[in-house]
This record gives C-alpha cells, sequence and structure tokens, in this order.
C-alpha cells in the first residue's frame, strides 16, 4: 500500500507498469535537467522527504537521486500536470544531474535549434 495521499492517487493516469512521468527542472533558471519515473511510493516519499526518489525500470526499484554520486537533488516543489500523466519536480541540483556528467540529459544531441535546419 502506497503512503500516498489517497487524493492525489485518484488523479494520476499511470502507464501499463504503474508509473507517471516525471519532468525534473533546475529552480530558479528553468532547464529541464532530466525525464525519470515514479511509482506511487516514490512520489510519496519525494512529497514527504524533498528527496527527489524515482522508479528504476532497469534496477526495478527505487532510488534517491545522488544516492551513490553526492549528486542530490533537493525537492522545491511538485505539479502535476493538467491530464494527470506527468509531474513537474522544480529541484536544486547539486553537481551534474546527468548520470553522464553533464549538466543536464539535453546538453548533446541537439536535433534542431533557432540557427539549425532539422537533422535528417
Amino acid at each position: 500500500m502506497s503512503g500516498l495521499d489517497p487524493a492525489i492517487s485518484a488523479r494520476l493516469k499511470r502507464n501499463a507498469e504503474g508509473l507517471v512521468c516525471a519532468v525534473v527542472q533546475q529552480h530558479g533558471t528553468g532547464d529541464v535537467l532530466m525525464v525519470a519515473w515514479m511509482d506511487d511510493e516514490a512520489l510519496a516519499r519525494t512529497l514527504a522527504t524533498r528527496e527527489a526518489t524515482y522508479f528504476s525500470r532497469s534496477r526495478n526499484r527505487q532510488w534517491v537521486k545522488g544516492e551513490t554520486s553526492g549528486h542530490r537533488q533537493h525537492v522545491r516543489s511538485v505539479r502535476l500536470d493538467c491530464d494527470g500523466d506527468a509531474v513537474l519536480v522544480e529541484v536544486d541540483q547539486t553537481g551534474p544531474a546527468c548520470h553522464t556528467g553533464t549538466h543536464t540529459c539535453f546538453d548533446s544531441d541537439v536535433l534542431l535549434t533557432d540557427q539549425s535546419s532539422p537533422v535528417r
């Protein structure tokens, strides 16, 4: 049984695996740092502790961001989108957010910018 508030749980639209998409944004700058997944327990823990907690599909378990790297995320706010199928997690990031060591998981593989043509 989840520790998630029943009113919040009722609004969530989970995927077939019981997960909701979490878009993680840097507080103050609006930089999108990463996208992850949360199950009900990870969301409940995030709301209770303000430590960003996610569900790893590859490891099939919850993990606290930075538990091994030290690159933690202190949660400033969590918002549910209008459809209930994603949450926006606003954080203060310590160190790089991406496991590759970059500031965000979106620092490479640019497909289109204002100054470029689409990559084909």
